[in-house]
C-alpha cells in the first residue's frame, strides 16, 4: 500500500503503507488488556503495539514497527501510520478503506533492522478480506531510522 489513496485495494498493494479510508483517529480494541494484539505476537494490544500506537514506546528494530504498521491499519489508526513514515515517502494524507478486514500477519524475512543497524528490510505476507472476497499482500518493505526512530520508507509488491 504504498499509495497515499486507494478506493478499493488491490491485490499488489501492501500493508506497509496500506489500504484506503477516510482518516480519523484509531479506535482501540474493546476488553481487558484491549484483547489479543493483531500483529500475531502473543501480548495483548495495549503491551504490544498499542504503546506504539500511544506513543509510550517507539519500536525497537524494524520487524516491530512493520508489526505495528499492520496492527494500525487493522484499528485504523492514521496518525500513527503517517509518524511512522518516512518524511521523504510520507503522504499528505492517508484514507484507508473501511470495509477492509485484515486477517493476519506473516513475517517471512528480516534483514538488518536490529538496534545496532542503521537500515532494514521486512518481507511480509498481509492477509485481509475484502467484500468477502480473501486476499492477500506480498512485500518487502524497506526502513530506516531518523533521529533514532524507526521509520516505513518504501516496498516493493511482490504479488499476492
Amino acid at each position: 500500500m504504498s499509495k497515499a489513496s486507494r478506493s478499493r485495494p488491490s491485490r499488489t498493494s501492501s500493508a506497509a503503507a496500506g489500504p484506503a479510508r477516510s482518516p480519523r483517529s484509531a479506535p482501540v480494541p474493546a476488553g481487558p488488556g484491549g484483547g489479543p494484539c493483531p500483529c500475531g505476537r502473543a501480548e495483548p494490544y495495549r503491551d504490544c503495539c498499542g504503546r506504539f500506537h500511544r506513543g509510550d514506546a517507539a519500536a525497537p528494530t524494524a520487524e516491530r514497527l512493520m508489526r505495528s504498521r499492520y496492527s494500525a491499519f487493522v484499528v485504523l489508526d492514521v496518525p500513527y501510520l503517517l509518524r511512522t513514515w518516512h518524511p521523504t515517502t510520507r503522504p499528505a494524507g492517508l484514507d484507508l478503506e473501511p470495509a477492509m478486514r485484515w486477517a493476519g500477519l506473516e513475517i517471512l524475512r528480516t534483514e538488518g533492522g536490529s538496534a545496532f543497524h542503521r537500515e532494514g528490510v521486512v518481507e511480509f505476507r498481509a492477509h485481509y478480506v475484502h467484500e468477502g472476497e480473501a486476499g492477500g499482500q506480498h512485500e518487502v518493505s524497506r526502513f530506516v531510522r531518523v533521529d533514532g526512530l524507526w521509520t516505513y520508507l518504501d516496498g516493493q509488491n511482490s504479488g499476492s
